[in-house]
């Protein structure tokens, strides 16, 4: 898994772990729905760590808690 894939299903976690739909995170976050979609799929292979600070300011978490997961551990290089 590489990290745009990790921080894809860690918003996907989050939001069910808070009860929270897409639309109504994107709503809470300041952020468009549309970049929290493309922060799902592969429109954006580089999610900002702005975009994924004010997601966490959403759901009322800190950045060190979003990336508190087991989902970054293993992490495929991205140097190609």
């Amino acid at each position: 898994m590489n990290a745009k894939e990790a921080v894809a299903k860690r918003i996907i976690e989050l939001c069910e772990e808070h009860g929270i739909a897409i639309n109504a995170l994107a709503n809470s976050s300041g952020v468009s729905p549309s970049t929290v979609y493309s922060m799902l799929n592969e429109k954006s292979q580089n999610p900002g760590v702005v975009s994924i600070k004010k997601i966490c300011d959403g759901l009322d978490i800190s950045l060190r808690h979003f990336f508190d997961s087991d989902l970054f551990d293993d992490l495929e290089q991205e140097i190609k």
